[in-house]
């Protein structure tokens, strides 16, 4: 037996099998980096996933931002169901909407301050 050629051999197969998974590993990085760039997002599109969270193996909850209302959606393997849904925070109020909470706020008293 030769081992010379065996070691020759292991050593170009552990090779390869070392630029495999480089070439995975960069391919995997470059993808997350194109993902994350906001040229690639786009930004005017109606219906957003704000957050999301696991809840269970096949559970989740995630946050919606449809044009100007948010929508909290429990998800699993058979169903989708809405939760709850509000007025969304990231449009901002008009000023007039906005003179309009603060008087009602001075008007009511022990009422919450307003969180602009």
């Amino acid at each position: 037996m030769n081992t010379s050629a065996q070691w020759s051999d292991g050593l170009q197969y552990l090779a390869s099998f070392v630029l495999v998974v480089a070439l995975l590993l960069g391919l995997l990085w470059a993808l997350r980096k194109l993902q994350l760039s906001p040229s690639f997002s786009r930004r005017d599109q109606r219906l957003q996933v704000v957050e999301s969270m696991s809840v269970g193996t096949r559970q989740k909850i995630a946050l919606l931002r449809c044009d100007d209302q948010e929508i909290l959606v429990g998800i699993t393997a058979g169903q989708i169901t809405a939760l709850a849904q509000w007025p969304s925070k990231a449009t901002p109020a008009s000023p007039a909407a906005q003179a309009f909470q603060a008087a009602m706020n001075q008007a009511q008293p022990g009422a919450p301050e307003s969180q602009s």
